[in-house]
């Protein structure tokens, strides 16, 4: 099945980039919120991204407004009725993306497919509440989506080897290269594998053993991590770090996914990392 018409749910930093990523790859795209607010800091933080690559070199003026042009965007999620591939990417709630399917399901001819893009949430749970369990799929897109090369393709419990083909074929398309799980994992493979570690960076933080700038630099220079695992989490958010490990935790009951104390603490604060201006470090 080749994918003509891309939609994206959720005009946040996952949301846009997906959508900017494939605008850039010549897909005309919309991109929905519910919120007016949240498109306009949407488009406002895509157009400065395009004028810095224009400003370096990368890019010329009639490419940004090209990209600009191919990106349609609405509060109106019944427009994807007439979309082949739907990409949620909003917040990490269950519930949310539940309702969120639900509506789809009706919406969308019975041939679309449906994305989520979560870390940590069931594919299957999120596919129970449609018609069409077999067309669900999970793809993790890594911030930021326009630059990250992998994409997580994460399978439900029915989720079919034609849909799984679909999703590999979209996510090269994009220039991506796609890894897939054999079954539903919960947070896939990358998240899985580094949340304890970032939660054990957290605690050695908070342990008072060494300042977030050494802890990183460790890390950095000692086991060749390009990114310190404490701007790590403030990159990623604290928040959806803290829902992440609450997820894994809760399915797993595995101590090493316990969300740590601190991370509770600064989330409490609102102190949630680069989006905030302040999360390990101040931005």
């Amino acid at each position: 099945m080749e994918i003509k018409k891309p939609f994206v749910i959720g005009g946040g930093i996952m949301g846009a980039g997906i959508g900017q990523l494939c605008a850039q790859k010549g897909f005309d795209v919309f991109v929905t919120d519910v919120s007016d607010d949240v498109i306009n800091k949407a488009k406002d933080k895509i157009a400065k991204g395009l004028q810095r690559r224009i400003e370096k070199g990368k890019i010329t003026q009639k490419d940004m407004d090209s990209v600009l042009s191919r990106i349609s965007w609405s509060t109106d999620m019944d427009l994807a009725r007439e979309s082949d591939f739907v990409i949620e990417a909003v917040y990490e709630d269950i519930d949310l993306k539940k309702d969120i399917f639900k509506s789809l399901d009706a919406i969308c001819s019975p041939e679309t497919i449906l994305v989520t893009n979560t870390t940590a949430l069931s594919v299957s749970e999120i596919a129970s509440v449609t018609q069409r369990p077999d067309k669900v799929i999970g793809m993790h897109f890594f911030n930021p989506a326009v630059i990250m090369k992998l994409v997580e393709i994460i399978r439900g419990d029915d989720t079919s080897d034609a849909t799984v083909e679909t999703a590999k074929a979209f996510a090269e398309v994009l220039g991506k290269v796609p890894v897939v799980t054999f079954k539903e994992a919960p947070a896939g493979i990358v998240s899985r594998v580094l949340a304890s570690l970032l939660n054990e960076a957290a605690t050695v933080y908070a342990d008072g053993i060494a300042s977030a700038e050494d802890i990183d630099e460790a890390m950095k220079l000692g086991a060749g991590h390009p990114i310190g695992p404490l701007a790590l989490i403030d990159m990623i958010g604290l928040d959806i770090h803290l829902a992440k490990m609450e997820t894994l935790y809760g399915k797993l009951k595995d101590e090493r996914y316990r969300p740590p104390e601190i991370i509770k603490q600064m989330v409490g604060e609102g102190k949630l990392g680069r989006k905030t201006g302040e999360g390990f470090y101040k931005y």
